[in-house]
């Protein structure tokens, strides 16, 4: 399709081909634009049966930058950043028997991969517009206040490629 539309462009307006190329461009057969921006990475998350161990292994042995070692209540989880040039990785312990993550745990024994977190610019719009598509927001589809004192709510792995995502509004996303 594209190559007949190159070959119409000599005897047509700009305007005309410029559109015809937007509409049946392969970028923009990919998905439809959305009316919220997705982000950046803004990390991958780890759980970890040894939170201690493995910061000290981010810190002491590959020389990364980390944080302290915090509770987050409303999630049933300690946290940890291991701060990157580029991103970040969350290093996550459950805090308590009933942590969303002790299942994760129990099923594997030495940890592993988690979420990962990418940003929106308007996580309300984001959650409308998700839901309108059928992937389910967990939670209730209400955002909560993650470990970077920002709202943030989890999609569902099996809406999701098997992959459970946390979308993080940005800071330039809040509204004053």
């Amino acid at each position: 399709m594209f190559s007949r539309i190159v070959a119409l462009s000599r005897s047509m307006p700009a305007k005309v081909y410029r559109e015809l190329r937007r509409t049946h461009s392969t970028a923009s057969s990919a998905a439809p634009a959305a009316l919220w921006g997705l982000g950046r990475l803004n990390h991958v998350a780890i759980v970890t049966p040894n939170l201690e161990q493995a910061r000290d292994m981010y810190r002491d042995v590959l020389g990364a930058k980390v944080s302290d070692i915090t509770p987050l209540q409303e999630h049933g989880v300690y946290t940890v950043f291991v701060e990157l040039p580029n991103s970040k990785i969350e290093l996550l312990h459950p805090l308590g028997k009933e942590s969303p993550v002790q299942a994760f745990l129990d099923k594997n024994k030495s940890g592993g991969i988690h979420h990962i977190c990418i940003e929106v610019d308007d996580i309300d719009v984001a959650i409308a517009e998700l839901t309108k598509r059928k992937v389910r927001v967990l939670g209730g589809g209400k955002p909560k206040i993650g470990a970077h004192g920002l709202p943030v709510v989890f999609l569902h792995p099996k809406d999701c490629g098997g992959v459970l995502i946390e979308l993080e509004l940005t800071s330039s996303g809040v509204k004053k």
